[in-house]
Formats: C-alpha cells, sequence, structure tokens
C-alpha cells in the first residue's frame, strides 16, 4: 500500500503469515472469515507490489486491487463480525451488513464499468475510480467495516474498530490523495490485533469447555 514495491512484499508476506497463524489456532467456523482476513490483507499489499512494478496503470493488478480494497473488504469484514458475534448482537449487526452489501454492489458496478487507474506518486500509489456519489460509499463503506468492528460487543474488536477509526481519520487528513492505498496498509497492520483476538476467543471457548 505504501513506500515501494519491496515494501509492499515484505510487508503483504508478514501480514499473510499472521493470517496463517489466525486460522491455525480458529476453534470455531463463526470466527473464520474474521480470523482469514489478514491473508485477504496480506494478498492485497502482494498485489500492489505488481502494481508498483508495472507503475501503475489500467492493468489487471491494479484491478484486482480495486476489488479487493472497495467491494470485496465492504463486505467480507462486515460479514465475519456478524458470524462471530452471538446471536443477540447480529440483529444490530444485520444493518451494517445490508449497509456494506448495497456499498459493494455500487462499488463493483463502477469497477466493471470504469476504468481503475493508479498513479505513482513519490512513496505511495494513488487509484483513481468514477463514483457518482463518492461521499455515499465512502461513508456506507467506514459504516459497514469501522461500525461493525465497534457495534461487535467484544472488547478486542471494539478495540479494534477504535484503532482503525483513528488510523483511518490520520490516513485521510495526511495523504488524502492517496486515502484508499494508506487506509488499508494501516488495516493490514491492525492484523496483528486480530491475532489477537483469535487467541482470547480460543482461551475463552478452551476455558468454556472444561467440566465443572
Amino acid at each position: 500500500m505504501c513506500w515501494s514495491a519491496t515494501a509492499d512484499l515484505v510487508a503483504g508476506a508478514g501480514v499473510a503469515a499472521v493470517g496463517v497463524a489466525s486460522v491455525a489456532q480458529v476453534r470455531s467456523g463463526r470466527d473464520l472469515l474474521l480470523a482469514a482476513l489478514p491473508l485477504l490483507l496480506g494478498a492485497h499489499q502482494i498485489v500492489e507490489s505488481v502494481v508498483w512494478d508495472a507503475g501503475g496503470g489500467s492493468g489487471p493488478a491494479t484491478v484486482v486491487w480495486a476489488v479487493i480494497a472497495m467491494p470485496l473488504l465492504a463486505v467480507w469484514v462486515p460479514a465475519g463480525v456478524w458470524c462471530a458475534a452471538p446471536p443477540h448482537i447480529r440483529r444490530r449487526l444485520t444493518i451494517l451488513l445490508a449497509a456494506g452489501t448495497a456499498t459493494a454492489a455500487a462499488l463493483a458496478y463502477a469497477i466493471a464499468t470504469g476504468p481503475v487507474t493508479a498513479e505513482i506518486r513519490g512513496h505511495t500509489v494513488g487509484y483513481a475510480l468514477d463514483l457518482a456519489h463518492p461521499a455515499v460509499l465512502v461513508a456506507g463503506y467506514l459504516l459497514a467495516t469501522v461500525g461493525s468492528l465497534l457495534l461487535s460487543g467484544d472488547r478486542r474488536l471494539r478495540a479494534l474498530g477504535v484503532v482503525v477509526a483513528v488510523g483511518a481519520s490520520l490516513c485521510f487528513a495526511l495523504w488524502r490523495l492517496e486515502f484508499v492505498s494508506t487506509w488499508c496498509a494501516f488495516a493490514a497492520v491492525c492484523s496483528v490485533l486480530l491475532l489477537d483476538w483469535v487467541r482470547g476467543r480460543r482461551a475463552a471457548q478452551r476455558l468454556s469447555s472444561r467440566p465443572a
């Protein structure tokens, strides 16, 4: 997401390794989607290393990067939180999952019908996509992703939501033209917090399964 092709490649491999560790420690299928998120984010950074090597442009790597960053994550995160949440929390999360699905549909349509371009800007990559209502889509995207974490009912996921929200704000303030790229890089760093969440869930499930 930032700095150089080498940095993206190395960081992507590291984040993917965190994802492997997270998935390996899952004890419940309900946690699998969130546990696998670092795998997706690691692959995402590796894809961007290809964008760097291509000098930007509108090639296949740019399109794949956009598909992961925009429609896929808009659904993946709220769906993962919904799956992991207890039944009484899922009711409120359903609204955020619906918002993410609607946002993802609009983003997917924009990617399918219009060119997605990448431009190397110093040590960052800027992506351009023609969106009819960008402010609405960004709001829907953040509501679905950050909002679902904050309303998850899980202490660790709420903390992750706060960290991601602060990171998104900083990225937008500092790198407006490269917001999507830098924000996704920050989200990848948060994969370590997801690993901690998986470990905490595993420990809690182990304790609950012990005979009284």
